[in-house]
């Protein structure tokens, strides 16, 4: 049986908002969550407006091409009708969840209850009610714009002693279920990985309080214990070595509490830090510390960079007599921020390692993977100079905050 351009066009637009809706809304759940149903429904409709229009225009090209085969004729108009359609479907389902985002707020509000971004709203339950009306609304609204497109006046889709009318309303009801499965099936995957993306970034985060938990009480004992002779033989300097350990403190409570802080804050309690190693080093601990202006404000993960310098102090500088000089530097090139920390102690392997050094640097890097992947990279390798020592070198992508 030959179809008219309209029936295939209508078959098409019963497909079109199955993948449409299911690539769109699936691929942005690991979006922000919003504060309300409309502003998540919105940001996934944003987020998701180009993959939309490249599965409808797949969509579309394939079926007319199929039906093309089918009858042998017609392609021009079959891709025409089938965009119309399914163009008017896609539309149909989107105004409806949008719709029914915003009478949920309205509602909500109108309760005294907190805006909330509800699954039943902007989930795949969300997406029935708008595909149910797009299965009756979309095809004879894609006919009429295909019509004015071509110049053709198709048969109406109430005259069921057309071929073509029936065909065209069993493909729409069978897009309908499949749309409803494949929206609900990738939306439960979505929410998974969330999910577990979400953990292993809580489980990052743990582990980064375990790291200072176990660190911290040993470089406090011996901060105290220096601070007790102090006080004894120089009340200034011990004075101002217990306002750099109340700092330092300070700092690293409010940086515990946070998923991110300026590089300036990071670099600050950087300096902290150092300045109570040098009271037990003394002259042995030199310390160059070099952060641009321009690049104070840009976020960071707090106390990355501490393990990096407790690390240095360890195993490169205090097994050496004479001591030795650490260099933290940062820098940017192109859309990518270099953090770097060098010291010139005795070099990798030179000591045994000590498992609470390599916790410390795997703590690094399973940081970085879990809130940056594959986009922020991290280096130990020996430094490359006469001075010798190690340089430990991060790179993080700019105008992207840690979530």
């Amino acid at each position: 049986m030959a179809l008219h351009p309209a029936s295939t066009s209508i078959a098409e637009s019963a497909a079109a908002p199955v993948n449409t809706s299911a690539a769109a809304w699936a691929g942005t759940l690991c979006a922000t969550p919003a504060t309300s149903a409309l502003a998540a429904t919105l940001a996934r409709l944003k987020t998701s407006a180009l993959r939309t229009f490249l599965v409808v225009g797949a969509l579309c090209l394939g079926i007319a091409l199929l039906l093309t085969a089918m009858d042998g004729r017609g392609f021009g108009y079959k891709l025409i009708y089938a965009l119309a359609i399914g163009t008017c479907c896609t539309l149909l389902v989107d105004s409806v969840r949008l719709g029914t985002a915003w009478l949920t707020d309205r509602t909500r509000r109108a309760r005294g209850l907190v805006a909330h971004d509800s699954a039943a709203v902007t989930g795949w339950r969300g997406a029935i009610p708008g595909a149910l009306l797009a299965v009756v609304l979309g095809p004879p609204a894609g006919l009429w714009l295909g019509d004015q497109m071509t110049g053709f006046t198709s048969p109406s889709l109430l005259s069921f002693s057309s071929g073509s009318s029936r065909v065209t309303l069993v493909m729409s009801l069978l897009a309908t279920l499949i749309a409803v499965l494949v929206i609900s099936t990738l939306e439960r995957l979505a929410s998974a990985r969330v999910v577990a993306e979400s953990a292993q970034r809580q489980a990052a985060e743990n582990q980064l309080r375990l790291l200072q938990s176990q660190l911290e009480p040993h470089m406090l004992f011996n901060t105290l214990a220096n601070l007790r002779v102090l006080i004894a033989l120089d009340p200034l300097r011990a004075q101002a070595m217990l306002d750099r350990l109340i700092a330092f403190l300070r700092a690293t409570l409010q940086a515990s509490r946070a998923a991110s802080q300026p590089l300036a804050a990071e670099f600050a309690h950087l300096d902290d830090y150092l300045s109570l190693m040098a009271v037990r080093m003394g002259p042995r601990l030199a310390v160059k510390l070099d952060l641009p202006s321009e690049l104070s404000a840009l976020p960071v993960p707090p106390l990355l960079l501490q393990p990096l310098l407790e690390n240095a102090i360890k195993h490169g500088l205090e097994p050496k007599v004479e001591g030795g000089r650490i260099e933290v530097r940062a820098w940017r090139e192109g859309a990518l921020l270099h953090l770097a920390v060098r010291d010139t102690g005795v070099g990798l392997g030179a000591t045994p390692a000590v498992a609470g050094s390599a916790f410390g640097l795997e703590q690094v890097r399973a940081r970085l993977a879990t809130l940056f992947g594959g986009r922020a990279h991290f280096s130990l390798q020996p430094a490359a100079d006469a001075e010798g020592g190690v340089l430990a070198h991060i790179k993080l992508p700019l105008h992207s905050n840690p979530p």
